[in-house]
């Protein structure tokens, strides 16, 4: 029987008792915040991790402890260059991985920005759908062949998925308004789609995909927004929670944050998490585009779950970064 964990669960607690001796994981986003802290998680566990970073020497010092508990427990770490804002980086970064010829049980797509201001990739791309979307789009479907049967791969989602469907005519905001969050939204709902497709894709062969919702963690990925906003939004956040009648809102801990994302990986059960949205380490529910619920209320639109959206940003996708990933 599956142990039940909840929003307050970490890493430690998730992981205990599990031997993660011999297996491989790749986890982009190693720098800072939950990406360190789930690499630790994994590697203390006896777990070869290979971690990404745009900013190597940033990510060198930011690891030093997942190092230090991968040496402690028959782990191991290292550390890959990956600016996901930049294919030409995202293809030489899959390159070198499929060269070395070594598998992965397990990805976890946890690198990512929030709330940018208007800007663009090396490509061209809005910054947040190409970082967080395309860069893990291109990378994944580059190195699907690493993943054997009873492989896994989880995207770092967000609630932040319900403030708005792709747009799949108008992915790059030049024909409407931009908004940070908008932008965020769109990202996000990319991210569950996109696990969607790819373990409808694989799972014939054994390998599944889910997306997770970390949760409310003050980290660096709100480094674009200052202080007053973030006051201001936890202000009336707190205005919605007491409308539903619930109790204020609390930051997660770090380790609380990456709990979902190694319990979606290693832990809960493949069939009940493949093609599904993950928060507070269970899967979540569906809740129709009317209801009203605070930004940090449990649930998952349909639209982001929908396959036929899947499909379509799938298409999308491939036409914007100029490659075709076929269902092997």
């Amino acid at each position: 029987m599956t142990p039940s964990f909840s929003a307050t669960s970490t890493t430690d607690q998730v992981l205990e008792g599990v031997d993660l001796r011999g297996k491989r994981v790749l986890v982009t986003g190693v720098s800072a915040g939950i990406g360190v802290e789930t690499a630790r998680a994994l590697a203390a566990r006896g777990a070869y991790v290979v971690g990404t970073a745009r900013d190597l020497a940033k990510a060198e010092v930011a690891t030093a402890q997942v190092r230090a508990d991968a040496a402690a427990h028959g782990g191991g770490f290292e550390l890959a260059a990956l600016d996901l804002a930049d294919l030409k980086s995202v293809r030489a970064c899959a390159d070198d991985l499929l060269a070395k010829g070594q598998g992965f049980d397990l990805v976890i797509a946890n690198a990512g920005v929030m709330a940018t201001p208007l800007s663009h990739t090396a490509d061209g791309f809005e910054t947040q759908f190409g970082t967080n979307h395309l860069g893990h789009f291109v990378l994944v479907n580059r190195c699907a062949s690493l993943l054997g049967a009873g492989a896994r791969l989880v995207n770092l989602a967000s609630s932040g998925h319900r403030f708005s469907n792709v747009d799949l005519d108008d992915p790059n905001f030049a024909r409407t308004a931009y908004d940070p969050f908008v932008a965020y939204g769109r990202s996000k709902t990319a991210n569950i789609l996109f696990a969607l497709a790819f373990d409808q894709r694989h799972r014939h062969r054994g390998v599944r995909a889910t997306a997770v919702h970390p949760g409310g963690i003050h980290t660096e990925l709100g480094r674009h927004m200052d202080s007053s906003q973030l006051e201001g939004m936890i202000e009336n956040l707190n205005e919605q929670l007491a409308a539903e009648g619930k109790a204020p809102f609390q930051w997660k801990t770090i380790p609380q944050g990456a709990a979902t994302s190694v319990w979606a990986g290693v832990v809960a059960p493949a069939e009940a998490v493949g093609g599904q949205y993950c928060e507070n380490c269970h899967v979540g529910k569906i809740v129709a585009d009317d209801v009203v619920i605070s930004a940090i209320s449990e649930g998952v639109r349909g639209y982001a779950l929908d396959s036929a959206n899947a499909i379509a940003l799938w298409r999308k996708s491939e036409e914007m970064v100029g490659e075709s990933f076929p269902a092997p």
